[in-house]
């Protein structure tokens, strides 16, 4: 392995950045960096083309092999080999392979969404509010390989490591966009693309809908369900009927269920 810095003190003024890049999606927003912790979701991040600005490692607890692999695969990457005590600091776990890495985020503006097919399949979420949820259901994109995932009205932003951390990396996996619901909308409608809200008003069953056409399924919260700018804009409310005592599942999961019906229709088809 080439030589590398080093880094023993927790005072260490990139010690410092990296807890704040960490902690407050401010610091993530204006510097257009954050952070990756353990090995599979950074491995997936390179694949998704993401640049690696700085690689820190533990050298006891991965081995120097992957750490060159690691550095030949991002280019021009900085290399900081840190103490025990720095990177318990800067680690949320410890089963994480003793690597950390400083990313530079990327742009998820509509404008950089393209499809290459007639009927792409899109999840849009509006406003969700726990980053579990957000991450489950990336890895339900991921699973399904629809064609993109679209936040409206995101709050926080995409890189927090709540959000990485629960989609298992995903969130490096999927076409992710995010805008405005009246942006949103406005894109659907010229790609000539239905919008499908989960909603329990005026809904029809979710399995006597063709989704075999470019369908876009949007799912609100879980505490309120979509705003009326979506319910007043739909194509079609849905619903999944269920025969329990109470009328709502976690998001995630509705999320999926509607899915993985549209990846079945087009099997089909």
């Amino acid at each position: 392995m080439d030589e590398y810095k080093q880094i023993s003190s927790l005072q260490n003024a990139l010690v410092k950045k990296i807890l704040l890049l960490k902690d407050k999606s401010r610091e993530r927003k204006k510097s257009g960096l954050f952070v990756i912790e353990g090995l599979r979701e950074l491995q997936l991040a390179l694949k998704g083309n993401y640049k690696i600005r700085t690689l820190l490692f533990h050298e006891e607890l991965i081995a120097s092999e992957i750490i060159s692999k690691l550095a030949l695969e991002s280019q021009n990457t900085e290399l900081i080999s840190l103490s025990k005590a720095v990177y318990q600091k800067l680690a949320y776990r410890e089963t994480t392979e003793g690597i950390i890495a400083v990313v530079e985020s990327k742009n998820h503006g509509l404008s950089t969404l393209n499809f290459n097919k007639k009927n792409p399949l899109i999840l849009v979420a509006e406003a969700p509010e726990k980053p579990g949820n957000i991450g489950a259901m990336l890895r339900t994109a991921d699973a399904a390989n629809i064609d993109a995932v679209i936040i409206a009205d995101l709050k926080g932003d995409l890189y927090n490591p709540n959000v990485i951390r629960s989609s298992v990396g995903c969130v490096f996996t999927n076409t992710i966009v995010t805008a405005t619901s009246e942006e949103v909308i406005a894109f659907l409608k010229n790609k000539n693309i239905s919008i499908y809200t989960a909603s329990l008003q005026a809904s029809k069953n979710y399995l006597d809908i063709d989704f075999s056409g470019a369908s876009a399924i949007v799912m609100g919260t879980e505490s309120t369900g979509l705003t009326p700018i979506w319910t007043n804009n739909t194509d079609q409310n849905i619903i999944i009927p269920m025969s329990g005592q109470i009328d709502s599942m976690n998001v995630s999961v509705s999320a999926a269920i509607l899915i993985f019906e549209a990846k079945r229709q087009r099997k089909l088809n």
